[in-house]
């Protein structure tokens, strides 16, 4: 066939690429190749649109023990021999399309990026968004997704320790689903994703290529509309049995030492991985795709090239070690197969029955090698002058503060999310959850070495909408705040970006600045960007979502014995509010889901003040003088004393400590940098010496469940238990909800 500008763009490249293409190859691709191109040149694999920004964040310091972009995944030192692997990304478009199997393969691809580095997982965590639970599509996309992260973690064996979710309306069409895992290897036991060695043997396992998730990188890379529903095949299928197979025989083939290489084949397959492993050890690849095992019959080269099916990886052994790689294969019942070898003239040849079906530079095609970098111009939303314009004294602070708190505890981005969590075995495989305790991050045990890993996911997107700078910013620390608030020190940051086309320049604006505030704050935090995923085109025709830089963050504990936990311990404990109160609604659940305020600007915010009370708190936990931790966040400083009383069903009695700030902005509003304490009555006098020249106030007490606040009976904290567990179910329950409670 002719290969014209109009096969490039109906594969999703520009006529300006097209050229590109034509000038890097000094000929005209072929079919073949321009589809590798497409794959490896879309947004989704190369980073085009994002990868200069990217470059601005800070990549190394800290505890890092790769630089971010060198593997498939961040690693920090842990001490004790041991590191910390960890990851997360996205697999919105395809979750969109068919929920059960976007969200399950987007689950076990990122597991894959972590043991293809010789690490076990040991935790997963997710970040998830809806549209408004009301309506009958978000149950549905609810329901499937719920039910695909919690059958493949289940069935794999890595428990879901931890995330977030959220329900607003700009995600209705276009959900967002973040899945992060996190591993533990030993020093020196970690595997490359590279490619060594002329004459060493390409081996391809795992599970048998079919043509489920071809062009999935590509489909990645586009807007959602209502023809994407026609796009079935881009969505992958997964097999989590197989995936735990394939999990145990690489851990077994690494130790005896064949190994040169090895990657997953994630996003765009066998282009994907031969071309990535071949530029960065600086060699090609002759391969033969009739040896690729394959489930269909008479797979095309192209289809062979990028289909997406999972479970598989690609390895680079020494030559005349083929055995031992066979026998261990063998052992697990997957397939195992010699498929080429490595070339030292840096072209990657493809063949078929002896027929030449593609030969491509490898550099070309890769991240930081041929592949295109854009720079696309950006403008201030339209927006931003609303948010800038709103003045609280508009609203009216209502009399009865009890009828809100009512309402602001069944909202479902605040209500508890146990119809989503039930589904999700928090301890199968390893066992790994330190204990079922409630705390701001999710503790595990990093066995086999003696400490314990704090790890969480954070991003409140409204923020971000508000002032995609400071709202980036807030990101970062509430994540450092909620692991500090668990007892552990921040490590280290993965990022997943979700936004919408970069061709909008309103959107890509959100963008430059939420990567410039997270920059900066990953180096107050000392944090560094391990790595993560850059996720464009979540927009519809009635616009972008809402700008979301999911922070996934990991920190250290030397022991599990340092974890501090969120919940009231004893009656008669003193309550404490560490950091300042301000008289500020801005962006509030109470402000946008109560008052019906869309546009307000982001809360109040100060680095400063941010990274002293972290600091603070730290030094509380260290010297013992706590009982209990819990981060002020969504719905404010109420919604943190009724979260703190929920697991032992105890209660408190608090009163406003600052009479010049309006009530519902001391009781409501989202200003950061604040957090909840318990102190043991005899802890009282060395704690307020320990945070002494902090900014901290004396609320009340713990009770034995009753709830006052300003002298008034607020109830039993059972009743406003009950409230807050069951009003997602209760809202579910009470729709047309077949396909989100077939989940259950």
């Amino acid at each position: 066939m002719e290969i014209t500008v109009k096969t490039a763009e109906q594969l999703r490249l520009t006529a300006e690429e097209f050229e590109l293409i034509k000038k890097k190859l000094g000929r005209t691709p072929n079919f073949n190749e321009l589809c590798a191109f497409s794959a490896m040149w879309s947004e989704h694999c190369s980073y085009k649109n994002s990868i200069k920004w990217l470059k601005t964040l800070p990549r190394e310091g800290g505890r890092m023990l790769v630089a971010a972009g060198e593997e498939n995944a961040g690693l920090m030192d842990m001490g004790d021999g041991y590191g910390v692997v960890f990851k997360i990304e996205s697999h919105n478009h395809p979750s969109a399309i068919e929920p059960f199997q976007g969200a399950a393969t987007g689950v076990g691809g990122i597991h894959r990026d972590i043991f293809t580095m010789g690490a076990r997982p040991i935790a997963s965590l997710n970040s998830l968004r809806f549209g408004n639970l009301n309506e009958a599509k978000t149950q549905h996309l609810l329901g499937g997704v719920v039910h695909g992260i919690g059958h493949y973690g289940n069935c794999f064996g890595v428990p879901t320790v931890g995330g977030e979710i959220y329900f607003e309306q700009c995600y209705h069409t276009n959900p967002l689903v973040n899945a992060m895992s996190v591993g533990i290897v030993k020093a020196g036991e970690t595997v490359s994703a590279t490619a060594l060695g002329k004459g060493n043997p390409v081996i391809f396992v795992g599970s048998a290529t079919g043509k489920d998730g071809i062009g999935g990188a590509s489909f990645a890379s586009a807007d959602i509309t209502a023809e994407s529903t026609e796009e079935l095949p881009a969505v992958q299928v997964g097999d989590p049995f197989q995936e735990k197979k394939l999990l145990e025989a690489c851990l077994e083939v690494i130790p005896t030492g064949v190994v040169v290489g090895m990657q997953d084949m994630g996003a765009a397959g066998i282009i994907c991985s031969t071309a990535e492993m071949s530029a960065k050890g600086g060699v090609g690849m002759r391969i033969d795709l009739d040896k690729v095992p394959t489930r269909q019959q008479n797979m095309k080269a192209w289809e062979l090239l990028l289909s997406e099916s999972q479970e598989r990886m690609l390895m680079v052994v020494e030559k005349g070690k083929e055995d031992v790689v066979q026998k261990i294969f063998d052992k697990w019942d997957l397939p195992c197969s010699v498929i080429g070898e490595v070339t030292e003239d840096g072209l990657l040849s493809f063949y078929m029955h002896g027929e030449l079906e593609a030969q491509l530079p490898a550099e070309e095609l890769v991240l930081g090698g041929g592949a295109p970098q854009y720079e696309r111009a950006y403008t201030e939303p339209t927006y931003l002058a609303k948010t800038k314009a709103f003045d609280a004294a508009s609203i009216e602070v209502p009399k009865d503060l009890k009828a809100v708190a009512e309402k602001l505890i069944q909202i479902p981005n605040i209500a508890s999310k146990r119809w989503v969590y039930v589904q999700y075995d928090s301890m199968v495989g390893t066992g790994n959850t330190s204990t079922n305790q409630p705390s701001d991050a999710a503790v595990v045990l990093a066995k086999p070495s003696e400490k314990a890993l704090a790890v969480t996911t954070d991003c409140n997107s409204r923020y971000v909408y508000a002032d995609p700078y400071k709202g980036a910013m807030i990101a970062v620390a509430e994540a450092a705040r909620n692991i500090v608030c668990s007892g552990g020190e921040p490590l280290g940051v993965t990022n997943c970006l979700n936004f919408g086309n970069p061709y909008d320049p309103q959107v890509y604006y959100q963008f430059v600045h939420a990567i410039k505030g997270m920059g900066d704050a990953c180096r107050k935090f000392n944090t560094p960007v391990t790595g993560g995923n850059v996720s464009f085109y979540n927009q519809n025709p009635d616009g972008p979502v809402y700008p979301t830089p999911t922070i996934g963050m990991v920190g250290l504990l030397d022991s599990v014995h340092d974890k501090m936990t969120l919940d009231f311990k004893e009656e008669g404990d003193v309550i404490y509010l560490v950091g300042k109160s301000y008289a500020d609604i801005n962006s509030s659940e109470y402000l946008q889901k109560i008052k019906g305020v869309e546009y307000s600007p982001a809360p109040h915010f100060d680095i400063e003040e941010e990274f002293a009370l972290q600091q603070q708190i730290t030094k509380a936990i260290k010297e013992k003088v706590i009982a209990s931790a819990h981060d002020v966040s969504e719905g404010g400083l109420f919604i943190t004393l009724i979260e703190s009383s929920f697991n032992r069903n105890l209660g408190f009695e608090v009163a406003t400590t600052n009479s010049g700030i309006r009530k519902d902005a001391y009781w409501f509003g989202e200003a950061q940098s604040r957090v909840v304490v318990t102190v043991k009555k005899d802890q009282v006098a060395a704690f307020e010496k320990s945070l002494s020249g902090a900014t901290f106030a004396k609320l009340g007490t713990v009770t034995n469940g009753s709830v006052s606040i300003d002298g008034e009976n607020w109830g039993n904290v059972i009743s406003w238990k009950e409230k807050y567990d069951n009003a997602i179910g209760n809202l579910l329950a009470g729709h047309d909800s077949e396909h989100a409670l077939s989940a259950l």
